[in-house]
């Protein structure tokens, strides 16, 4: 059986979540814990609706979870936006984590978008 690991979306959703965790501790002041746990948690939710979705085990909720990931993963764009515009993060660290956004959307946008979409190994 296939795992979820095999999946470009998982892989990019768990890159994309690696990345906000590592720069959101690097970031930590006590002005910024509000702003920067919500990023920790869109984040995780990114990567969580893909594997929970994948679960599942049918085309329809797998598509359903996608476009939560979808959702969430434009909320720690927002985010990401406002901490940098606050200084609670660098630019350089915000561009990192930009780019990782802008390929995890585009990853998960493909693959929601996809006709094939449907789980290998269905239960």
């Amino acid at each position: 059986m296939r795992s979820y690991r095999s999946l470009g979306a998982w892989q990019c959703a768990h890159k994309l979540a690696l990345l906000v965790l590592r720069v959101a501790d690097q970031s930590y002041r006590p002005q910024s814990a509000a702003l920067l746990s919500q990023l920790r948690r869109a984040a995780i939710s990114v990567e969580a609706n893909v594997v929970e979705g994948y679960a599942l085990g049918t085309a329809p909720l797998f598509r359903r979870h996608l476009r939560i990931a979808l959702g969430s993963a434009a909320e720690v764009e927002c985010l990401v936006n406002l901490a940098t515009d606050l200084k609670y993060l660098n630019v350089r660290d915000a561009e990192v984590l930009f780019k990782s956004i802008d390929e995890t959307i585009g990853v998960l946008y493909g693959l929601a978008r996809s006709r094939r979409l449907g789980h290998p190994n269905p239960p």
